[in-house]
């Protein structure tokens, strides 16, 4: 069934509580049938009116405040766009059979904005629930006292899980804020800078876990070569993805200039000590020269580098390995190395999501990603980077980000 076989206006009426739809200026523009019948008027008598004529203070209770509190929690969805769930309320209402005589109720609103496609509030969406049967008293004054209590543990129940569920919209927000601005910083596919190179970005599955990997390939001077890198920045959300284009733009810029890898993550470590949210940071990069057919390489408390040769045999970068970015006070020269490879081989790069998982030794994670790349290692490097994906990410996603290059030599 598609929306345009839906008769919204019938649904709304069969909703199963008390829901009325206000006008930005508090008028009636709808109220279903169970608002209707809880409250005791009739359509003529609520729509097209405004609301606190419809249902206005108790004039013999000086100490009436259900309009006052009401008119402040729709200001509040009006002026913000956002929900607003009401404490307990007494709000009495008036006999429409009996003027002047006023029955004692109490509610529990839930107010809600609809809006247009300029953002601006179109609608109020009014939900009560009734539960003046909880507050009025049963027999004794501590049986009343009881239900007062119930009620307000009720009321108080609601409120956490409205609570909560704006949490998890602003959560999503943040998500989608995050990783938008992560995959900006990140370069396209189209800057690879070499014909045979694959990138892959996997955020992490739920709303809070959003990280800091990111990946960079840049041109080199010097006859034909490339740095490729990847990094990790520890933390979540907006503020990683911020720690981490300063980090990957400071390390492309080091790695155009300087003599090797080891030298540009020289250079990083210093700028990390500078930069909020850096701690504990690591990276690796590696120089590609396709002439000479060799990689330089080093690692800032980063996973190995993968080389897979051409004739199956699988290599782990890590004759250059030193701590995050920022373990020393004093900054020292990192260490260096460099490899040969064959025409065919497999650079791979990629960040601790691939390979790592609760209650499990990242040798376990390594050997998996291994055997991964030597099965697969004559498939192209767009194939070859959907594979290790499918075989080494669980199924509903992973709890960390995760960043792949893989670069044919």
């Amino acid at each position: 069934m598609n929306d345009g076989a839906i008769d919204y206006a019938a649904v709304f009426q069969c909703l199963p509580g008390m829901v009325a739809l206000l006008t930005p200026e508090l008028v009636y523009a709808d109220a279903n049938e169970e608002f209707l019948r809880n409250a005791g008027r009739t359509r003529e008598q609520v729509v097209g009116r405004y609301l606190f004529d419809v249902f206005p203070d108790n004039p013999n209770d000086s100490t009436a405040s259900g309009m006052r509190n009401l008119a402040a929690s729709l200001q509040r969805v009006l002026e913000t766009g956002e929900r607003d769930a009401m404490a307990l309320q007494r709000y009495d209402v008036e006999n429409p059979d009996r003027p002047g005589e006023w029955e004692e109720r109490y509610w529990s609103p839930v107010n809600a904005p609809v809006l247009g496609p300029d953002g601006k509030v179109l609608l109020l969406v009014h939900r009560v629930e009734e539960v003046t049967e909880l507050i009025k008293a049963r027999g004794s004054p501590r049986s009343s006292r009881a239900r007062v209590l119930e009620a307000e543990l009720y009321t108080r129940a609601r409120e956490l899980q409205d609570l909560n569920e704006r949490l998890r919209q602003a959560h999503a927000r943040e998500r989608e804020v995050a990783i938008a601005l992560q995959e900006a910083m990140l370069p396209a596919r189209r800057q690879a800078g070499h014909q045979h190179a694959a990138v892959r970005y996997r955020p992490a599955v739920g709303s809070l876990n959003v990280c800091g990997d990111w990946y960079d390939l840049v041109d080199l001077v010097g006859g034909r070569r490339i740095g490729v890198a990847v990094g990790d920045v520890v933390g979540h959300g907006l503020a990683a993805a911020g720690v981490m284009g300063q980090l990957r733009s400071a390390l492309s810029a080091a790695s155009r200039v300087a003599g090797g890898p080891a030298e540009a993550l020289n250079v990083l470590g210093r700028y990390a000590h500078v930069v909020d949210g850096a701690e504990s940071a690591t990276a690796v990069t590696t120089f590609i020269d396709f002439d000479e057919h060799t990689i330089t390489y080093s690692s800032a408390g980063h996973p190995p580098p993968v080389l897979v040769h051409a004739d199956g045999r699988v290599e782990f970068l890590d004759q250059a390995t030193d701590p995050p970015l920022d373990a020393h006070p004093d900054p020292i020269p990192r260490p260096e190395a460099c490899t040969r490879y064959s025409e065919g081989a497999t650079l791979v790069l990629y960040t601790d999501g691939l390979i790592e998982r609760r209650r499990e030794d990242i040798d376990t994670g390594l050997a998996r990603l291994a055997d991964s790349l030597a099965r697969h290692r004559t498939e192209d490097p767009e194939q070859l980077a959907d594979s290790v994906l499918l075989e080494l990410l669980p199924p509903g996603g992973a709890t960390d980000d995760t960043a792949l290059v893989i670069v044919r030599l």
